[in-house]
């Protein structure tokens, strides 16, 4: 972030109060930003946000569309434009549970009150010169493709493939927005952050954690390649500023660079992206499936 300006920028950043989020906040508003942080507890982020100037909490729920719409309504209300929204906020491996119609909840948090934000404030994104969104997905999307055949697991729930899925759409999501938005200035990027130990982890039992190789049985972090908080933050913070992606969108990054694409069945931590994230046909399916779903306004480019 060095060097960089931000005054006069807007922004909105959802987990912006906590683990990769905040340290998203502190450094978009420590470069001049006004941050709107949209919070589903919002008294919490008060409390971690405090020392924080140029920033605003508005109540949101993820899980709820209603409360994204909102949300999103008051977005509207207090913004002229949008030049960035971070879609920083989700859940990982959560135990089985539904929200709204019967969604899976993974899904919904991480994929479809996203969606549903970014197509209500899709009219502030096209009223910024140059706006980004920027979508925080993970290695984990190699465990699975979208399960088109059942993306609620109706027939049998897997926490992890519920969360591989739902980080595939967040990259399918990306795609399409960058397709519809390109001619009005708005360019978006999905990314993975890293191997970070923040609050994501909080539905897994320590023994989950320990069995996995990444902390000790005091709860201290172990894993090789582990980031910071503050290096977790720099891919998302230079997809939503460098000017070397002026011009380009629908991709996906990984340690501040475009990603290569992944070959079937490569390790996942090797890197890289699978084929069927960044499939432009799989893109449009997920966008109409999620338009009807959701009920979100059509995004026209």
């Amino acid at each position: 972030m060095a060097g960089h300006d931000l005054s006069g920028v807007t922004a909105v950043v959802t987990g912006g109060y906590s683990g990769l989020g905040l340290e998203t906040t502190r450094s978009l508003t420590a470069a001049g930003a006004r941050v709107i942080v949209p919070a589903r507890r919002p008294d919490l982020a008060r409390t971690a946000l405090a020392d924080v100037g140029r920033c605003e909490i508005i109540p949101m729920d993820l899980a709820d569309p209603g409360s994204v719409r909102a949300a999103a309504l008051r977005i509207r209300r207090s913004a002229e434009r949008l030049d960035l929204l971070m879609a920083l906020g989700g859940v990982m491996a959560t135990p089985e549970r539904r929200v709204g119609p019967g969604w899976e909840g993974q899904l919904a948090v991480n994929h479809f009150g996203h969606f549903v934000l970014a197509c209500e404030l899709y009219p502030l994104l096209a009223a910024a010169d140059g706006a980004r969104v920027v979508v925080n997905s993970s290695a984990g999307h190699v465990l699975t493709d979208i399960r088109w055949h059942d993306p609620h697991f109706r027939t049998g729930y897997d926490k992890w493939l519920a969360y591989g899925q739902a980080k595939t759409a967040n990259i399918l999501f990306a795609v399409q927005l960058d397709i519809l938005g390109r001619d009005d200035g708005i360019r978006a990027f999905a990314l993975h952050p890293g191997k970070i130990m923040t609050g994501l982890q909080r539905e897994m039992t320590l023994r989950e954690q320990v069995d996995r190789g990444w902390v000790d049985e005091h709860g201290n972090v172990i894993g090789a390649d582990f980031k910071s908080p503050s290096q977790g933050a720099a891919t998302g913070l230079w997809a939503a500023t460098s000017p070397l992606l002026d011009g380009l969108g629908g991709l996906y990054l990984e340690d501040c660079d475009v990603s290569r694409v992944a070959a079937p069945g490569q390790p996942m931590d090797e890197g890289g992206v699978r084929a069927y994230g960044i499939d432009p046909g799989s893109a449009s399916r997920l966008w109409e499936s999620s338009l009807t779903a959701t009920g979100a306004p059509p995004v026209h480019g």
